[in-house]
């Protein structure tokens, strides 16, 4: 599995994650000949080298022209992205992603300034240069053949900085809604480390936010930002590599209380409002508390960026006054859901498969069930029947 590794000892932005994939090898022909497939004009791309407090780096400059800047300044609202992107011959995957990414950012500029998603205006982070730099990010991964993308803690800035709403403290407002959950920290020059377009990156891309994984190291990219500061230099560096993990694998955080004092049949309507809230699993432990009392240790399996409203969700929901979490790695097998025809009916069979462990097929078990009920046989003959037949027919895509 190829990884890239965002160090953001210096914070990160776009300008500095297009100049650290350059740095890294990608070709800037390759960038523009892909960024050409945006129905965006108006701007040029080039780069050059430079030094950041007497580190080498490589400096991505998007310019745009003198009408193209003047409706970059005019703010950019939801609907002018979206028909941008649908309207461009990007492959469905890169739209998907560069429309999550920009989903963030309008959700984070919406929330901070109390206005709706759809009447919000980008300012700042709007506009063509953030294209260039959302899709240029995107572009340069996949031309990196990159499967997976880690980042450090971030380091977000410090001070204050002029916007279109007046001068306001670092992290920005929508920046530092973009890092709820995300480890952030403070060191260096007081400026602006980290602005929104790199924290919206972030926010899309990162599996998990840890110290440097285990790979084995191919490239290592240093992109610089628009300041030369003394001390810590203004850079975003990237490293990829291949990572021994041969399965599907992020980091998760594991939340955990202890109860003794809640009517059981609280759990079944906490665990709905848990998984609508985006928890990736909920489970029930019985177990025994000091002075030998029962109780439930709750646990839940979360995204980093979703464990505090989880969090508020469950001391709110429990009589629980407080819990533990902690962040867990974990390896997964690739999973794809198929469909398979039986003599009993269509099943839906989930396949799981590694490159070790081989393969496995479950078949869901309301399908399974729903067929039992209605041909009047064994739900054990159904499921089985269906893992015969995926075996016999179905591959991982």
């Amino acid at each position: 599995m190829r990884v890239a590794y965002f160090d953001c000892f210096a914070g990160i932005s776009g300008d500095m994650c297009l100049g650290a994939l350059v740095d890294a090898g990608v070709s800037l022909k390759e960038l523009a000949r892909g960024l050409k497939k945006l129905p965006v004009t108006g701007y040029s791309l080039s780069a050059r080298k430079v030094i950041r407090a007497g580190l080498a780096a490589t400096k991505v400059d998007v310019r745009l022209s003198a009408s193209a800047a003047r409706s970059s300044a005019a703010g950019t609202r939801w609907k002018d992205i979206e028909k941008t992107v649908a309207a461009s011959a990007l492959s469905k995957d890169l739209r998907e992603k560069g429309l999550a990414v920009f989903r963030h950012l309008f959700e984070a500029e919406a929330k901070v300034h109390g206005k709706s998603f759809s009447s919000v205006h980008l300012h700042e982070a709007g506009g063509i240069d953030c294209m260039v730099d959302v899709f240029g990010a995107l572009i340069g991964l996949k031309l990196l053949g990159i499967d997976t993308v880690y980042s450090s803690p971030v380091n977000a800035g410090a001070g204050t900085l002029s916007t279109a709403h007046g001068t306001l403290p670092v992290p920005a407002p929508a920046t530092a809604e973009l890092l709820r959950g995300v480890p952030i920290h403070s060191s260096g020059a007081l400026h602006e480390a980290t602005t929104p377009t790199g924290a919206a990156l972030l926010k899309s891309l990162a599996a998990g936010f840890q110290p440097l994984p285990e790979l084995t190291p191919d490239r290592i990219g240093i992109g610089a930002g628009s300041r030369d500061t003394k001390g810590l230099p203004n850079v975003l560096r990237i490293i990829t590599g291949e990572s021994p993990l041969t399965a599907a694998g992020d980091i998760v955080t594991i939340i955990e209380t202890n109860i003794d004092d809640m009517n059981p049949q609280v759990y079944e309507y906490l665990s709905s409002l848990l998984f609508e809230a985006g928890a990736r699993d909920v489970s029930l432990t019985p177990v025994m508390m000091k002075k030998m009392r029962p109780a439930v240790m709750l646990s839940v399996i979360c995204g980093q960026e979703k464990r505090d409203d989880l969090i508020d969700l469950i001391l709110r929901e429990t009589t629980s006054i407080g819990v533990r979490y902690y962040e867990a790695r974990r390896a997964m097998m690739s999973r794809v859901v198929r469909k398979v025809d039986t003599r009993y009916g269509r099943v839906r069979v989930k396949i799981s498969s590694h490159a070790r462990a081989g393969e496995k097929f479950t078949p869901e078990y309301e399908d399974c069930k729903a067929i039992a009920l209605k041909k009047g046989v064994s739900l054990l003959r159904v499921m089985e029947e269906a893992k015969r037949a995926a075996a016999e027919k179905l591959s991982p895509a």
